[in-house]
């Protein structure tokens, strides 16, 4: 019979980590006596990022004996503790590839059911002093599951583990945990998974969004790993293309229109997509990299994108200055997340300046179809002269049967008219949407300076509008995700100190930053891109989570270590790759 040999527990801790500090809980020693368990915890224990661990389906996480001797084995080492893997149950027996989710059991006084195998990260390596554990842990098949509490009670070590029910579709810890980290995804097996009652809303969502992928004809990757950033891949490589208009828009803005000097037709790009310029300002100097979106109606004869002119923006005064009508230069395949989203919810495009552009391609898109959904554009600008697209946005808006149009000046010109050339002066804020009525259920597309879209996020949110259908479009870098990591003050992205002249280029398209690949002092893209403090998302740091799965723009990548399932074409993993010459990534 199975038994419990030791009860684990630990509160969050901070240590010292590659010159950082890491908030965790990984930290477990052995409970004297009998130990409390709650719906949420056991008494005494703690986890410091509760968004990857911990919660009702993460309660106990539970890890055998026997993989205990595995690793030893593996590692060569003979100095493991209970506790070492984090886990809050050293157990013997309940092998991952015989217990089940939806499994439940007894142990003391309290009742358990198996809701997931582990989702590995980062700090297990920093425990087990092994970083490759979080690969390891995953591909062995030897992960470990959480229980949920289904009734509370005691538990202490020599307790029996007394099984007691089980699920009605049986699929074993190490099956589920393999059905979304390998590169096989048997749809009948998906759907078995999904039948689960028991089987946890993380999990769930990550099988739902593979099955969603197959039904798309979506080829190679990995839909239930892969974040929204990375979600629409599209083939690395630039693109010559001749300029075939420029226009003033206003002030500060212009348009240039793109087309194929062969007058081949484009690919395709979705309302709210962009590209990336890759300009030589400097002749034989390192090229310059810049995201555009795309600001025309849907087209595969031109493309057309909106560029303001900043007072020290070099790509926009080189733009200005230097190219003409004919001139040819180099565009990325359109790319990117924020989407319209097919559907009949009102619409509501948020926008400051010149975040317009994207929105505007999507007006023009719903503009195109006839839409008859409920459409509503509020826009913030200084004053008219620095009011790009007025004239074109009005006649698309004339055209929607159910389209209204909201403009704030912030600050007026003496000739600005209130009524006609705008509605409000001041800026965008909470009181806007009460004066338009803006619908609480609609689809909500913001873009503009970083800090107007924070603001309008907190807004939206006390307006009643949920975040789930809250998208934005973030330039200049994007949403962190580093778990664990505290502490630390944002910097604007750099060059990494003691950059030298040799080696292959790796340009960050999005943050603006270049830098030569050093072999000798970066294991891996991630290395460089953190040297350089270009916003980045990770957990794994080995090639399992995908939460580091970004855009390649052009250029090649080889692995080291291979990841568990590798991104499709047009993705890389920065947290396990090494270019192959230069590169663009789209961070």
């Amino acid at each position: 019979m199975a038994r419990l040999l030791s009860v684990n527990v630990g509160l969050p801790r901070d240590i010292a980590w590659k010159g950082r500090t890491v908030h965790t809980g990984i930290w477990k020693d052995p409970v004297q006596g009998r130990c409390k368990v709650g719906r949420l915890n056991l008494a005494g224990d703690g986890q410091g990022d509760l968004a990857g661990h911990g919660g009702e389906m993460r309660a106990v996480f539970v890890y055998q004996i026997e993989s205990y001797r595995h690793w030893q084995d593996q590692l060569q080492r003979t100095d493991f503790v209970h506790g070492q893997f984090g886990e809050n149950f050293t157990i013997e027996g309940l092998p991952d590839d015989t217990v089940c989710i939806g499994d439940r059991y007894r142990i003391g006084s309290a009742l358990f059911e198996v809701t997931q195998p582990r989702v590995t990260c980062y700090r297990v390596g920093i425990r087990v002093r092994e970083p490759r554990m979080p690969a390891l842990l995953t591909s062995s098949g030897r992960p470990g599951f959480y229980f949920r509490v289904l009734a509370e009670g005691e538990v202490g070590a020599g307790d029996a583990i007394v099984k007691v029910g089980e699920a009605d579709e049986r699929m074993t810890v190490a099956g589920i945990n393999a059905l979304l980290y390998s590169s096989e995804h048997p749809r009948d097996r998906l759907e078995r998974a999904l039948r689960i009652g028991a089987l946890s809303p993380g999990w769930r969502w990550s099988f739902e969004a593979l099955l969603k992928g197959q039904a798309n004809g979506s080829v190679g990757g990995n839909a239930g790993l892969a974040p929204a950033s990375a979600a629409h891949p599209v083939a690395p490589g630039f693109r010559r293309l001749a300029i075939a208009a420029i226009d003033r828009e206003s002030a500060d803005v212009l348009s240039l229109s793109m087309r194929d000097p062969d007058g081949r037709l484009l690919p395709p790009a979705q309302p709210g997509q962009y590209v990336v310029l890759r300009l030589r300002p400097a002749g034989d100097g390192p090229p310059l990299l810049r995201s555009y979106s795309l600001s025309g109606p849907p087209s595969t004869e031109r493309h057309r994108i909106s560029v303001k002119i900043e007072p020290n923006g070099t790509a926009g005064a080189y733009l200005r200055d230097h190219v003409r009508t004919g001139d040819i230069i180099d565009v990325s395949t359109p790319r990117g997340n924020f989407l319209l989203q097919p559907g009949e919810r009102p619409v509501v495009l948020l926008s400051a300046g010149i975040g317009a552009t994207p929105v505007l391609a999507m007006l023009s898109a719903l503009a195109e179809a006839r839409s008859t959904r409920r459409i509503l554009w509020l826009h913030a600008a200084r004053d008219k002269q620095h009011h790009p697209f007025a004239a074109e946005v009005r006649r698309l808006i004339g055209a929607l049967p159910q389209g209204r149009l909201y403009v704030c000046y912030s600050r007026p010109g003496p000739h600005d008219r209130m009524g006609e050339d705008f509605d409000a002066a001041g800026h965008l804020s909470r009181s806007a949407f009460d004066a338009v009525s803006m619908p609480r259920e609609a689809d909500v597309y913001i873009c503009g300076p970083n800090r107007f879209m924070t603001d309008m996020k907190v807004a939206l949110t006390a307006y009643g509008v949920a975040p789930e259908r809250q998208y934005l479009e973030m330039f200049n870098g994007g949403e962190q995700l580093n778990p664990g990591i505290v502490g630390a003050a944002p910097r604007a992205p750099h060059p990494p100190a003691g950059d030298s002249d040799t080696g292959p280029m790796i340009s960050f398209a999005r943050s603006g930053v270049a830098a030569h690949w050093n072999a000798s002092a970066y294991q891996n893209i991630l290395e460089l891109a953190e040297a350089c403090d270009v916003p980045v998302r990770w957990s794994c740091r080995t090639g399992v989570c995908h939460n580091c799965e970004s855009g390649l723009i052009s250029g090649t990548v080889a692995y080291g270590p291979q990841p568990l399932d590798t991104p499709p074409e047009g993705n890389l993993l920065i947290c396990c790759s090494q270019p192959t010459g230069d590169i663009v990534i789209d961070l």
